[in-house]
């Protein structure tokens, strides 16, 4: 009987996700539009790129785990872009959705969409989703595709530290996972984990 619970809560949260993706799609009636970076190298396996600053909806979370952070993560900055602010106002998404998992405190973000300035966001309802400004960065990314889980992301970001100790490229911080597509996209999916660097020109 607990098993059944179980997977019907699985089943609905999932259902959640899916219809929350197919409401962005229709609304938006576009291309998703992704957060601008300028690509400074390629390598083999990975990539330095430069990501000016940008504006972020944020949560913060206890999770420890992708499968513990994306979910309700998502609820809550979906829920601010929807309509959950101030202004009652709908916002489009972006991708990558950003997630930064760790042992002490894990994030999730929603990029803004660049017309916005930060002036110009709605104050969220919801007093966990927190608007900030990035600084620019230089980061580096690995890519990988199909479904991301845990052990990918272990997988991967065990691989660029690897790359980038190869490469004598100093790291500095989490390694952090981007995540680019709806959940019902079965192929030719983009995930990836990035790191920030020292890089010099």
């Amino acid at each position: 009987m607990e098993k059944l619970k179980v997977i019907f809560i699985i089943v609905v949260g999932g259902l959640v996700l899916v219809a929350l993706f197919q409401s962005f799609i229709a609304a938006n009636k576009g291309e998703t539009e992704e957060q601008r970076y300028s690509l400074i190298r390629r390598y083999n396996d990975f990539e330095i790129r430069f990501y000016p600053s940008a504006n972020l909806a944020t949560i913060s979370s206890n999770a420890k785990s992708y499968s513990d952070l994306s979910g309700p993560g998502f609820r809550k900055l979906a829920g601010y872009i929807f309509g959950g602010n101030e202004e009652n106002k709908n916002i489009a998404m972006t991708a990558p959705v950003q997630m930064n998992i760790n042992d002490t405190a894990s994030s999730m973000s929603f990029v803004m969409p660049s017309n916005y300035t930060l002036a110009d966001l709605p104050k969220p309802n919801d007093q966990s989703v927190r608007i900030s400004k990035t600084v620019e960065e230089y980061i580096a990314v690995i890519t990988f595709d199909g479904y991301a889980s845990d052990k990918e992301i272990k997988l991967y970001s065990k691989k660029l530290e690897s790359l980038l100790q190869a490469n004598s490229i100093k790291h500095k911080g989490n390694f952090r996972f981007y995540g680019y597509d709806p959940p019902y996209k079965a192929i030719n999916r983009r995930n990836e984990i990035v790191v920030t660097v020292d890089w010099s020109e």
